[in-house]
């Protein structure tokens, strides 16, 4: 019988479509099937015969987040109503047209943010009265604490960020905005307030949901020509930081940035790394005393095994995806593809910390090491003292 059209173009040719076989385990697949997604997820897919146990899905695409469309932009979130097993942290992705400006607004968690593309102009001001306004760049970050007003505006070629938030149930949805205060306020408490008549208030923005939040405005001028004197001056630590100009740590395999509150003094909820994967090369065997990991991965493609007690699972990720490592378990992120694997490491902590499987064991009385592993002298030999971080 032949197909339709509609059939036709609908058909996905599975002469090379991914089985779920290692070896002589598993079977083809008979039933229905979503080719594309199990090709972005091979290890899932066939999971390595280490792999065990039900450890909890950690990973979650801001492709399958709903995205919110506005006149100035959109932005999608990923959150514990997205990710469950993110309680400590959520990520939004926002991208500003030119001119387009993130509403001027406040919220109860601290705002970290990394500059994926273009360039965008960020306004704050302290309880003290001070100011702060700067113009951020690619890998440039921002931090605003928990209650800080801010806004964000896309400069001449717009803007993509990343924002990451304290607390896993944050939703950009439900932030202080300007506008929707006034929308709430009695127009006589606002002329009150002002010091003005009550018409100055008859043009106030209507239907926030649709025309607010993000919305468009002209490009900004020069820096120094939007700048505002503050009577207090500007605040004494800048919410700004240059990630790009901070010298990495250069490894075989790759190299690392770190960037928390020792560095970056805004920063005291928000701790990160930067890391760059060669191809081949792996993040070693590490996990982290202090707190959960939440990722976002930039570019490359690369998997991660997780490790609980007695359980083990492996997830493949590519540029957009989010991560998530809960606290203590044992991990190890590896380039799998050809061009290097990028993505950061955040966690919601003042400074950021690892322990090291190989300088761990390096560190401890051989023998001891030994008679756990069975391992021989060579091996024992081979352990690092110092940390390796990348494996190439």
């Amino acid at each position: 019988m032949a197909l339709s059209k509609t059939e036709e173009r609908g058909r996905i040719d599975l002469s090379n479509a991914p089985q779920p076989i290692r070896g002589d385990r598993g079977a083809s697949i008979l039933g229905p099937r979503n080719v594309p997604l199990e090709r972005e997820n091979p290890d899932l897919l066939a999971s390595p015969s280490t792999d065990a146990g039900t450890i909890p899905n950690l990973k979650f695409s801001f492709a399958a987040a709903r995205n919110r469309i506005t006149p100035g932009g959109w932005a999608r979130e990923v959150t514990a109503r997205e990710l469950p097993v993110a309680t400590t942290m959520a990520g939004v992705n926002m991208r500003l047209k030119p001119g387009g400006i993130r509403e001027l607004h406040w919220h109860k968690e601290a705002e970290w943010a990394y500059m994926l593309a273009g360039r965008a102009r960020i306004t704050a001001v302290d309880a003290r009265g001070r100011n702060f306004i700067d113009d951020v760049g690619v890998g440039d970050l921002w931090n605003f604490p928990a209650g800080i007003p801010h806004s964000i505006q896309g400069r001449e070629e717009g803007c993509e960020f990343l924002l990451v938030f304290d607390d896993g149930n944050f939703s950009e949805n439900e932030t202080f905005l300007i506008s929707d205060w006034f929308a709430h306020t009695p127009r006589e408490v606002l002329a009150k307030n002002f010091g003005v008549a009550e018409s100055a208030f008859a043009r106030l923005p209507r239907d926030i949901e649709q025309t607010m939040w993000i919305l468009p405005g002209d490009v900004p001028g020069p820096l120094a020509g939007d700048t505002v004197q503050a009577p207090a001056g500007p605040v004494p630590v800048p919410y700004s930081y240059r990630m790009p100009a901070q010298k990495p740590t250069k490894l075989a395999g790759g190299q690392v940035r770190i960037v928390d509150s020792s560095n970056f003094p805004a920063a005291r909820t928000i701790a990160a790394a930067l890391v760059e994967l060669e191809p081949g090369a792996m993040r070693e065997l590490h996990w982290h005393p202090n707190t959960d990991e939440w990722q976002y991965y930039i570019g490359g493609r690369g998997r991660m095994s997780v490790f609980s007690p007695g359980k083990a699972r492996t997830f493949d990720f590519q540029g957009g995806d989010v991560g998530y490592v809960p606290f203590a378990f044992g991990h190890y992120v590896q380039n799998t593809g050809d061009e290097p694997l990028v993505f950061l490491e955040m966690f919601r902590s003042p400074y950021f910390a690892d322990l090291s499987l190989n300088q761990w064991m390096a560190l401890t009385t051989p023998k001891l090491v030994q008679t756990h592993l069975n391992l021989d002298q060579q091996t024992i030999d081979a352990l690092r003292k110092d940390k390796p971080i990348i494996a190439s």
